[in-house]
Parts: structure tokens; sequence; C-alpha cells
């Protein structure tokens, strides 16, 4: 039964490596879904007073939407990327289509989670209602009495805490401005649909690579990007045991620690923080006398194998300034 369930859970995983970003991005905006949903549920109460209904509103749909986008970027490997590449090589290499795949990819991806916050809460427009209750023209209910009062009284609308002879303007206000939001809501999701098409299609057209490659290069990161954590996991773990070992003079592992150490005898003991700067950083796709570089790993494999020093040596120039 447990091997059972391994092996389901491998497959599954499997299968979403193999998949696009788009399966990725799908499930952020179900769980933004989720999120937004719950909070809607328990905990958005609008004040029902003036000025701070606007407030509490706007911050209802503006704050947790930032915060989404700021995660996301925090969680986007480009980022860090693009400040190692500041640090390192101070952005000499940085064209500008380099900037703008970069900051595609970056924003991107983070704005996933804040756009479907934002049209969520307008869909639902409970926050559009609380924010702008109070702003509604009195004039434009027929029978609403109006006096000095009259925002205080409709800012108290969405509460239903106004008087009984008043009860009968809540459907239509709410009505009004359900409207409002809602049109807001479709609005944006229609915008963003069209700019993520435009932006696609401008992808396609200024890639130097067809579809197919462009395919394999996403497959090739993926995996590169497992095995190097993997491997880096490992070989943290080996320098570690042969630390703890030249200080107690052994070490306690279990089986499978000790059969990784007798198939990993010929690992580097150290890997200088110059070989660690070679291939770190931003990297767009190249080539090398026809031959494509898919990764600055790639790239420092093959100047490697190729004993090309005097490439290795223009990288060290540009790290060295």
């Amino acid at each position: 039964m447990a091997a059972l369930i391994a092996e389901n859970f491998k497959f599954i995983s499997l299968f979403f490596k193999s998949k696009d970003v788009v399966i990725f991005n799908g499930l952020i905006a179900l769980g933004t879904v989720a999120s937004q949903t719950a909070y809607n549920v328990f905990a958005f109460h609008c004040p029902c007073s003036p000025e701070r209904n606007y407030l509490y509103g706007l911050a209802a749909i503006g704050a947790p939407a930032l915060a989404f986008f700021i995660v996301g970027v925090m969680l986007n490997r480009n980022t860090w990327d693009l400040l190692s590449e500041c640090r390192l090589r101070k952005c000499r290499k940085l064209s500008g289509t380099a900037a703008f795949a970069l900051l595609r990819s970056v924003f991107g991806r983070a704005i996933v989670a804040p756009v479907t916050w934002t049209v969520l809460s307008l869909l639902r427009g409970e926050a559009y209602v609380c924010a702008l209750s109070e702003f509604v023209d009195p004039l434009s209910l027929d029978g609403f009495p109006t006096s000095n009062q009259s925002s205080k009284v409709l800012a108290r609308f969405p509460c239903q805490d106004v008087p009984s002879d008043l009860q009968r303007f809540w459907g239509e206000i709410e009505r009004r401005l359900k409207y409002e939001s809602q049109l807001l809501g479709w609005l944006l999701v229609g915008l963003i649909s069209l700019g993520a098409f435009l932006l696609l299609c401008l992808k396609r057209c200024c890639s130097p690579l067809g579809y197919q490659q462009e395919a394999y290069w996403s497959q090739f990161r993926s995996s590169e990007s497992s095995l190097f954590q993997r491997t880096a996991a490992a070989h943290a773990k080996i320098l570690a045991a042969e630390n703890v070992r030249s200080f107690f003079g052994f070490v306690a592992l279990d089986r499978e620690e000790k059969e990784l150490l007798e198939e990993c005898q010929g690992a580097k003991s150290v890997i200088p923080s110059v070989e660690w700067n070679r291939i770190t950083g931003l990297y767009l796709y190249r080539e090398n006398k026809g031959t494509p570089l898919y990764s600055r790993l790639n790239k420092w494999a093959k100047y490697t194998m190729e004993n090309n020093t005097e490439a290795i040596e223009k990288e060290m120039d540009i790290l060295n300034c």
C-alpha cells in the first residue's frame, strides 16, 4: 500500500513538473480564490462610517493584491538572479531586450495572484459597495431625504444600520454599485487577457528559437534546476559528514547516507566561490559556433570541457571588475 501511494505521488509530481507554467499559475489563482472567499466570509466587516468606508474598501482590494505581488516577486528566481547579475557583473551585459524579457518573466508571474484577488473583489462587489456607498448622489434616489447628514446615512447602508423607512433604498444602491464594480472587474479581465496575448505574441516573434526548441529549453532548465538542487543537497551532506568525522573521529550515518558517501567518493571537497559566481546570474539563450548554450552551467561545462581558458578568463575579468 505504501509503495502504491509512493508511486502515485511520484506520478503526480512528474505530471506537474512536465507541464507548462500555466498549471503553476492556475494553482496560484485557485489558492487566491480560496483565500479571497475565506476573507469575505470570515474577515470582511465594513465599518459603515464616513471616510473610513472608503479607506477600508480600497485597502480590502489593494493591500492584499500588493502583498501577493511582493511575495510573487520575492519567490521568483529571476529576481535574485538580477540582483546577483548587478552585484557580480554590474549589469554590463544586460541589454534592453534582456531587461524586457526579465521583467516580463518576473512581473508576468507575480501579477497572477494580485489580478485574481482584484478581479474577484470587484466581481463580488462587497468592498466596492462599502467604499463608495457614501458617495452615491442622494438626488439620484427618488424620494431620498436630502440633508447635510446624507453621506453619513449612506455610509451606514452596507451594515443596514438605517431607519426602517430608508431600508427600501438599499436594494437600488447595492445594485448600482455592484453594477459599477462588476463592470470594472470584467473590463480588467478583458484588458489583462488582451495584454497577455499581445505579450505572448511579441515573445514568440522576438524569440530566436522555434516552438519545439523553446519547449526543449524549458524542459532543460527545469531538469537542470531539479538535478542541481538535489545534487547540491547531497554534496552539502557529504561535506558536512566529512567535517563532523574530522571533529569527532566518526560520523553517525543511516544506511542511505552511507550508500551516498560510497557512491560519491570522487566528489569535490570544496567548490571555490569563483566557480559559484561563474554559474550565478541572469542568462538568455546563446550559441557558440552554432552550438546552443542553454544556461550558465551549460556554458561553464562546455568551456571547461574544451579547456577554453580565454572564455573563462573573459568571464573572470567581468567578475573581478
